[in-house]
């Protein structure tokens, strides 16, 4: 799957979701690192919606122990239900997951190389610096910062708009209460890739709206 427009993608710990998700979302996120036995929920999935897979460790947010965590998502990339993989900056710079990207390629399936900042917003040539290094290394950049105020929800969405300018792939989302509504505003600065959750009360990461009303937001602005 492409990145070149807009996608709504509906994350979950659980693939039975899906039906739930198919009237507003491109794509579902299989959070592996929070679901049971996630390469047999893969095996047995036979949803409509592609899917993206996800692997997080617990210094990027996630659950996933370090130990066997590439190789399932190495595992999960041949399923033809995939289009997309999550893995982590870090991870390809260090070149570890470099199996998992050059499997994903060998299927088709687009990389997202993903960053998250938890505790703040850095400054601006730092946002710019980190967007242009995890789309060297994917088919699309993802960071993910946390706003403290609606100047660093700014200055994010100015690094998007400057990074898609560049002819950069990027997803951009500031978390936390004071950066939601980048949520809904930064596709119209560049970003690709929104996230939100099918159920509010299985958010996977502070400030998600749900994907009903992510949606709606969306489509007014789109329509503004």
């Amino acid at each position: 799957m492409d990145f070149e427009s807009f996608r709504l993608v509906a994350a979950t710990a659980d693939l039975d979701d899906e039906p739930a998700a198919r009237e507003h979302a491109d794509l579902v996120e299989l959070r592996m690192d929070m679901a049971e036995e996630p390469l047999s929920q893969l095996s047995a999935y036979d949803g409509e919606l592609p899917l993206l897979v996800t692997n997080r460790p617990s210094w990027e947010g996630g659950e996933a122990d370090d130990d066997g965590r590439l190789a399932a998502l190495e595992a999960a990339v041949t399923d033809d239900a995939v289009a997309a993989v999550d893995v982590e900056l870090p991870s390809a710079r260090d070149g570890d997951a470099d199996g998992v990207i050059e499997t994903a390629h060998d299927h088709d399936a687009s990389v997202i190389v993903s960053t998250h900042d938890f505790e703040a917003t850095p400054p601006m040539g730092e946002l710019q610096e980190t967007l242009r290094s995890a789309a060297q290394y994917g088919d699309v950049g993802k960071l993910a910062v946390t706003a403290e105020t609606p100047d660093d929800v700014l200055d994010l969405l100015v690094a998007t708009r400057a990074a898609t300018v560049e002819g950069e792939t990027v997803a951009t989302m500031a978390m936390g209460e004071a950066g939601r509504h980048s949520r809904a505003v930064a596709p119209l600065y560049g970003s690709r890739i929104g996230y939100a959750p099918v159920d509010p009360a299985e958010a996977t990461a502070p400030g998600q709206y749900d994907l009903a009303t992510l949606a709606e937001l969306l489509t007014q602005l789109d329509g503004a």
